[in-house]
């Protein structure tokens, strides 16, 4: 679980993806100024939901661990079914641009697994921009299956198409 003293780090993650989308090598839908932010990461770390990858000293990843399910899930035919207090969510998963292929992104994929089985976890689901064809791969070697895909209107401003995929834990 974050630190409050791993915040800074953790924007400076969301910071250095977002300016590499800037310059071109785009795989989120992610907005400048919109989502994600520092307080995107304050609130994960005040719900305790907040997690983070270290490695020699270095924040290197992080994400957001939680039941908390978008409402256009709803319209997605999930194949496993399981009562709302038995899925867990991955959000906001990010990895610095720095440190990308050092397989960061399945460690946290495994440790949310992990996580929720500990908690009666039943099923795993998140979902990821359509464009983001690395995640879609990392997500589908590790067993997800694609539920189908849907259009967000993301933090309430930002319009997009989402993959939304599940595991059975």
């Amino acid at each position: 679980m974050a630190k409050a003293s791993d915040l800074d780090a953790v924007a400076a993650i969301y910071d250095a993806v977002l300016q590499q989308e800037e310059r071109g090598i785009c795989y989120t839908n992610w907005q400048k100024g919109l989502y994600p932010r520092r307080e995107t990461a304050e609130r994960g770390w005040r719900d305790g939901t907040l997690f983070v990858l270290e490695e020699a000293g270095q924040i290197c990843a992080s994400m957001v661990l939680n039941q908390v399910q978008p409402k256009e899930y709803g319209t997605i035919e999930w194949v496993y079914p399981a009562a709302p207090q038995e899925v867990f969510v991955i959000h906001t998963l990010c990895v610095h641009p720095a440190q990308t292929k050092k397989g960061y992104a399945k460690a946290m994929v495994v440790f949310a697994e992990e996580q929720a089985r500990k908690q009666k976890g039943r099923v795993m689901r998140l979902d990821t921009y359509v464009g983001n064809q690395p995640a879609v791969a990392l997500y589908r070697h590790l067993g997800y299956r694609l539920a189908g895909s849907t259009d967000f209107l993301f933090e309430g401003v930002i319009p997009e198409e989402l993959y939304c995929l599940e595991k059975r834990l």
